[in-house]
């Protein structure tokens, strides 16, 4: 089976200048690279890993469209996606530290509270279908839904009562983001990566451990039986 992504070795940036030194050790001969800033020789080059991405093709305009649209929600909301899991892993490994019950709990509020209070006027500016595309994106970057994080921040009411509230705008705050099985899902993906690739976004590792290669190839090999069906 043709592979529609691959990897490929990129090589450093060409200011990143390296002197290579010959050392005779015995009858065998070894190469060392000295890198600008770097003060210990090497005897190889760690290269960066870059995955090539496939072309695009839409079978409409329309599709077209629709999918230039979702690239705009996406990024938009991606940055507080990433910063729900800094603050998560933050969050945590604070908590790790206290033995008291009551600090953990008086210190979670006080996230919570902080969180809100940062970002509350510019999530209330977002349309549904961006606040339900963070919902999913936060479910890609902490591993568990919005839903499950008010629950454990706050309780299971506030929880229930956001859900609730979310709901009567068509936001679901259980909604998972499954790229496998959801082909809007896919797409986010695939932005994602494209942005991650041309620096428009920040890469941050997802907590889901998705394999965008194998994600590409399920949904193009199911595009190509949907139209010889056809």
């Amino acid at each position: 089976m043709m592979k529609i992504l691959f990897y490929f070795i990129f090589f450093f940036p060409l200011f990143c200048l390296s002197q290579q030194q010959k050392v005779e050790r015995d009858t065998l001969t070894f190469e060392y690279y000295y890198i600008e800033g770097d003060s210990i020789p090497k005897t190889q080059i760690e290269l960066e890993e870059v995955m090539l991405l496939h072309n695009l093709q839409f079978t409409s305009r329309e599709e077209q469209r629709r999918y230039l649209i979702l690239r705009r929600k996406t990024v938009k909301v991606y940055h507080y996606a990433k910063l729900a899991a800094e603050r998560l892993e933050t969050l945590n490994e604070r908590l790790e530290s206290m033995e008291r019950r009551r600090d953990r709990k008086r210190y979670a509020k006080h996230i919570q509270k902080y969180i809100e209070g940062e970002f509350s006027d510019e999530l209330k500016k977002l349309t549904r279908t961006e606040g339900q595309i963070l919902v999913k994106l936060i479910h890609r970057q902490t591993g568990k839904t919005t839903f499950e994080l008010i629950k454990e921040l706050r309780s299971g009411w506030r929880a229930f009562w956001f859900n609730n509230t979310a709901s009567l705008f068509n936001i679901s705050l259980k909604k998972k983001f499954d790229p496998y099985n959801e082909k809007e899902d896919y797409l986010i993906e695939d932005i994602l990566q494209r942005n991650f690739q041309n620096g428009l976004l920040v890469r941050q590792k997802d907590a889901l451990k998705l394999d965008f290669l194998d994600l590409t190839e399920k949904w193009l090999n199911q595009n190509n039986k949907t139209s010889s069906n056809e």
